[in-house]
This record gives C-alpha cells, sequence and structure tokens, in this order.
C-alpha cells in the first residue's frame, strides 16, 4: 500500500466513522445537532475527498466544540481516536514535503501501536485483570446490554481468566506485529474481530470504525519500514 492510497483510505474511514457518529446526534437537542450536523455533511465531503485539507480543518474546529459542549471526550477513547487521526490527517495533507507527510501520518500509525500495548499494560498491572475478576465484572454489573446468556459466563471463572490473559497478551505483543506483513494482517484481523465482538457485546460500536480507520496507517507504515531496510 502506498503513501497516498493510505492516506485516501483513511480519508474514507474515518469520514464514514464520524458520519455515524454524527447521526446518533440528529435527534437529540437542537444545539447538539448544530454541531453534528454540519460534522455529517463536511464527513460525506471527506468520504469524497472534496476540498479535505479545508475539510480536515473544521471538522478540527468542530471536534474542540464538542469537547466544549460535553466538557471532554464524552465518549473517551474513540472521541480521542477520532481527533488524532483528523490532525494527522492535516498535518498530512498540509506539510510541505513529503518527508514530513510521512512523519505525521507514521506518527498516528505509532499512536495506534501503543493503544493497543498501553491498553495490555494497564490491565496487566492491575491484579483484577490478572485474576479474571475484572472480565467478569463487565459481564455481571455492565450496564451496556449485554445479554442473559452472557452474563451466565461469570459462573465459568476460568474461562473468564483464560480470556482476560487472552486480551492482555494480545495486547502488549501486539509491537511484535510490525515483524512482517503476515503477522500484521493476522494482528489486524483480530484486532478487528474484537472490537467487532465487543460492538455486538456491549454496544461499542464507535471503537470499531474509528479504529479501523487507522489501519491503513499501520499498514503502510510497515511497508515504509522495510522499504527502508
Amino acid at each position: 500500500m502506498n503513501f497516498d492510497l493510505a492516506i485516501r483510505l483513511t480519508e474514507i474511514l474515518a469520514g464514514f466513522a464520524l458520519a455515524q457518529q454524527s447521526i446518533e446526534h440528529l435527534t437529540t437537542f437542537a444545539n447538539e445537532r448544530r454541531l453534528f450536523l454540519p460534522r455529517l455533511l463536511l464527513a460525506i465531503l471527506l468520504i469524497l475527498g472534496i476540498q479535505t485539507v479545508w475539510v480536515t480543518s473544521l471538522l478540527l474546529l468542530l471536534g474542540l466544540a464538542i469537547l466544549h459542549r460535553f466538557q471532554g471526550p464524552y465518549n473517551g477513547g474513540a472521541d480521542r481516536m477520532s481527533l488524532l487521526i483528523l490532525f494527522c490527517l492535516w498535518l498530512a495533507l498540509i506539510a510541505p514535503t513529503r518527508y514530513w507527510q510521512e512523519v505525521a501520518f507514521g506518527y498516528l500509525a505509532l499512536q495506534l501501536v501503543l493503544s493497543y500495548f498501553i491498553s495490555g499494560w494497564v490491565k496487566v498491572v492491575n491484579p483484577d485483570w490478572r485474576s479474571g475478576q475484572a472480565l467478569s465484572d463487565v459481564f455481571q454489573f455492565s450496564a451496556y446490554p449485554v445479554s442473559e446468556s452472557l452474563r451466565q459466563w461469570v459462573e465459568s471463572p476460568r474461562l473468564l481468566f483464560a480470556m482476560s490473559w487472552g486480551v492482555m497478551l494480545f495486547e502488549l505483543l501486539f509491537p511484535f506485529a510490525l515483524l512482517s506483513t503476515t503477522s500484521l494482517n493476522i494482528a489486524l484481523i483480530i484486532t478487528a474481530s474484537f472490537h467487532f465482538s465487543n460492538a455486538c457485546l456491549f454496544g461499542l460500536n464507535r471503537f470499531f470504525w474509528i479504529w479501523i480507520a487507522a489501519y491503513p496507517a499501520i499498514i503502510w507504515f510497515q511497508l515504509r519500514i522495510f522499504a527502508t531496510l
């Protein structure tokens, strides 16, 4: 995947993710619609590749306005990743030389790697995650729409223990996926499946779409690294 294609795919996927986020707010309060309707229209322009420098600039400004409206990233990591992707795209589009364009886009790839590694580190230093209790609490007490059949998994502590360590070890080892194209492709399939299952089980649909939007960056980055070796 070359640089230009990776940028274009990121624009399309990010535009789709932002459009999906914006549609959720079109039936809410009027002051929210004033923020999210323009965001939806700009996301469509981003998908179509129209005036992407101006579009990403306006999307960034709207993102800051939304942060002010909700007093921070109300949707947590998904909102932060949305702004990160927009910021890196914007920098890559306005940078004066290809070198700095690649630096900006490469930063997005590194942040994606760190997002998984740090998530695994935060879990592994938590004794509740190491024992499987944290995952048990998620299924037992979560406010998300977990089905009753899934809540019964709390009665299988060994399964939850294995699942907890499976998630932690995979996230901690994710940086090693950069060692080859095959290992990265396999890792991204696993992470996409992980985000998709979280969307189905817990309603965390925003994480699925916006993390997928950053995948072209890491695919390009891995190829770029090996091209220089």
